[in-house]
Order: structure tokens, then C-alpha cells, then sequence
């Protein structure tokens, strides 16, 4: 009985630290990643701005070949919208582009419906590295409520090694035309 009492308060208290952390962590994080292609900025944008080509590159839409998804509007333009519905490695989904800067920068807002509700804004942006070279840019951010923040300083880790897996496929793909 001694012993269940120590684990008992051993548990109380790592759970206690655990909040009291998380009263002083941000709650907003921000996560970015580039590469660099050997494209045009021109070709490497009219590829990524279709929404439908993500399924071609970013390492979510690989871990559940049999998703659902669902299209709204008109591919490559402002409000269209790709929903998805899949296992428990993607869950259940949506992504909006927001906004469109022609050659520049591509804006969208991912809605998360489960396993867990949650609103981050991303983007992608092009910007010339030479007159045959590309930097892309893929960057996503969020906020999280007390106490989940703990999670925050982790994010980085957790989806950043996605973007980059996204970014090479992304860049295998485009150099292989």
C-alpha cells in the first residue's frame, strides 16, 4: 500500500509540473522548412498551386492510400477547398486556399476535425535562387489552449521532419520532368 502511495504522489506531482510549465509556454508556434529545386520559381509555382498535386508530395496524403477526399470549387484559385477523411495517422480534414500571389506565395487554412479540433494557417512561397533554381518555403503555424501548450516547444520536431519529406518529394518530382 506504501508503494501505491509513492506512485500516487510521484504522478501528482510530475502532473502538477506539468501545468505549472505550461502556464509559461507560448501558445502559439510556428513551424517553416525549405529547399531549394532546379526549376523556374514560374514552373515550380503552377505545379504547387493545383491543391490536387499535394497528393503527389506531402507525406500526409501517403500514410492513408485509401483517404477519402472531397473538392470544392475550382482547383488553383482562391476558396477552393480539399477535405480529406482517413485513418487515424491523418484523421479528418480540410484545407482552404486563402489567398494567391501569382508567381509569390500561396496561403491556405487547415482545419482539423479529429482527432482533435484545430485551425492552423500555412503557406507556401517561391522566390527565385537563380534564373533555373527555386526556394521553396512550406510553413504552417497554430495556437494551442492551456494546458496542451506543453506540446508547443515539440511541434517543431513532430511536423517539421513532414514538411521536409514534403519539400524533397517535391523536389524529386519536379526535377525528374
Amino acid at each position: 500500500m506504501k508503494i501505491l502511495k509513492k506512485i500516487l504522489i510521484v504522478l501528482a506531482i510530475i502532473i502538477a509540473v506539468l501545468l505549472i510549465a505550461a502556464l509559461f509556454i507560448k501558445k502559439d508556434y510556428a513551424i517553416q522548412r525549405e529547399i531549394v529545386i532546379n526549376r523556374p520559381k514560374q514552373e515550380v509555382y503552377d505545379y504547387v498551386k493545383y491543391l490536387k498535386n499535394q497528393d503527389n508530395y506531402s507525406k500526409w496524403a501517403k500514410l492513408d492510400p485509401n483517404m477519402k477526399k472531397e473538392y470544392k470549387g475550382t482547383d488553383a484559385t482562391v476558396g477552393f477547398v480539399s477535405a480529406w477523411s482517413g485513418n487515424s495517422d491523418v484523421g479528418v480534414g480540410e484545407q482552404e486556399i486563402k489567398a494567391m500571389a501569382p508567381g509569390e506565395r500561396i496561403d491556405y487554412e487547415l482545419h482539423f476535425m479529429k482527432p482533435m479540433e484545430a485551425v492552423s494557417p500555412a503557406f507556401m512561397s517561391f522566390e527565385d535562387a537563380s534564373p533555373a533554381q527555386t526556394k521553396v518555403k512550406w510553413g504552417m503555424s497554430g495556437e494551442s489552449t492551456y494546458p496542451m501548450n506543453i506540446m508547443n516547444p515539440f511541434m517543431d520536431g513532430m511536423l517539421g521532419g513532414d514538411l521536409e519529406i514534403g519539400l524533397s518529394n517535391l523536389k524529386s518530382l519536379l526535377e525528374k520532368q
